[in-house]
């Protein structure tokens, strides 16, 4: 009785009832006349009761016909606000949006992002689970997470690449002035470098150099620091050198708050993935989030505009070192011109 085929057929009758007509209610329903009757007939069949007395002039209401068509009405116009409601929502953005990503990117990154978002769609109500975990977006009710992951993983989630995610050594003009600059992988062994212990490996980076050889290095790792954002305000403070995501340390690169180091030698790029569980019929709440991180990060995210400034080696407090200077001054080196250079991406 509450089968599909069934409830459509009952939809197709009370049609027929508001049209008065079979043909009228084919042409509202956009069905053939033949079709219309085929699923009345069929009502009737499925019920063992006439619903409608048909004559060539008009059509007539059995005493069941009656009661089917007004115990129904209220479903029927139940259904068809439901429809609606699901066609407003397939339309402009709107409703709650839940965003995950690591507190890092959440705190410097994504206020920029949803702050445009949220001025053009404002019937769009944003809100943030900042957690540096994967969360699962089904059990937690997210609706769309930022990662930044090496590949893809093969899951049952969709996984959008937005753009580069870049790692960059660096330190604070204050720290190289009192240790000197490393010249080499091999020198961060006699430096303060500052662990990251969230990390896979804290106590041990991995750079790729000039020729694509791998280099890993073994750090002293004091101090050691499980928030990225602390890592980077202990750089800022001059208390060591740092390995760290760009979209953290970006601005104090170009602002020259901290100096890139060792720029000929890489650690592993990485890729910023937006995650979702929608395959078919993407909200567009979450379209329009995709689309926004897509318009910001890509193809070049904006805070890797370091990488077209020429490299920083001393401060703007420092003199230029002379010869002498050199020779004695601990961990700075003549620099040739094949070694600016070379010091250039």
């Amino acid at each position: 009785m509450d089968s599909p085929e069934t409830l459509g057929d009952i939809a197709i009758f009370a049609a027929v009832v508001r049209e008065g007509s079979f043909t009228r209610a084919a042409d509202k329903l956009e069905l053939s006349t033949s079709q219309v009757s085929k699923c009345v007939n069929r009502l009737e069949r499925v019920l063992g009761a006439r619903l409608l007395q048909r004559t060539t002039r008009r059509l007539r209401l059995t005493e069941a016909g009656s009661a089917l068509y007004e115990n129904s009405a209220t479903a029927l116009a139940a259904i068809d606000e439901a429809k609606l409601a699901v066609s407003k929502l397939q339309g402009a953005p709107r409703g709650k949006l839940r965003i995950s990503t690591s507190v890092g990117f959440g705190c410097m990154q994504l206020p920029r992002i949803i702050g445009a978002l949220s001025t053009q769609h404002p019937e769009l109500d944003i809100e943030l689970a900042l957690e540096d975990r994967h969360v699962d977006l089904v059990r937690e009710g997210i609706d769309v997470a930022i990662r930044i992951t090496g590949e893809a993983p093969d899951s049952g989630l969709v996984y959008r690449r937005l753009a580069p995610n870049r790692q960059v050594v660096c330190a604070s003009p204050a720290y190289i002035e009192r240790r000197g600059l490393p010249r080499t992988p091999e020198d961060l062994a006699s430096h303060d470098c500052i662990a990251h212990s969230a990390r896979a490996t804290p106590r041990v980076w991995h750079l790729t150099g000039p020729d694509g050889a791998q280099v890993s290095v073994q750090i002293n790792g004091r101090p050691t620091i499980n928030s990225a954002l602390a890592v980077r305000q202990a750089a800022l403070e001059g208390l060591g050198i740092i390995e760290l995501n760009s979209y953290l340390v970006g601005d104090d690169l170009a602002a020259g708050r901290l100096v890139r180091l060792l720029p000929q030698y890489r650690p592993k790029d990485l890729h910023f993935y937006a995650v979702y569980a929608e395959r078919r019929f993407l909200a567009p709440k979450i379209r329009v989030f995709i689309d926004a991180m897509l318009a910001y990060m890509s193809p070049e995210p904006p805070w890797d505009v370091f990488l077209n400034l020429p490299e920083r080696t001393r401060t703007a407090r420092s003199p230029a070192p002379t010869a002498e200077d050199a020779k004695t001054r601990p961990g700075y080196a003549r620099k040739t011109p094949q070694d600016n250079r070379a010091r250039r991406r």
